[in-house]
C-alpha cells in the first residue's frame, strides 16, 4: 500500500485542489424567444434550437 513518506502543507494541499472549484454552468440564448437556459436543455417555454418540443410552464 503506498504511503506517503513526507506530510502535505496546507498550502501545497491547497495548491493542489486549485483546480477543484465549480464555476458557472455554460448558458445559451434561445434565439426565438431571447431566454436563457442551459445548453443542450429545452428553455423554459418549451423551445430548443428555435423549435418548439415541448408545452411551456405557463401553458
Amino acid at each position: 500500500m503506498a504511503v506517503p513518506q513526507n506530510r502535505k502543507t496546507p498550502s501545497k494541499r491547497g495548491m493542489h485542489r486549485s483546480h477543484d472549484a465549480l464555476g458557472n454552468p455554460p448558458t445559451a440564448i434561445e434565439p426565438t424567444t431571447g431566454e436563457t437556459h442551459l445548453r443542450h436543455h429545452v428553455s423554459p417555454t418549451g423551445f430548443y434550437r428555435g423549435k418548439k418540443v415541448t408545452r411551456g410552464k405557463d401553458e
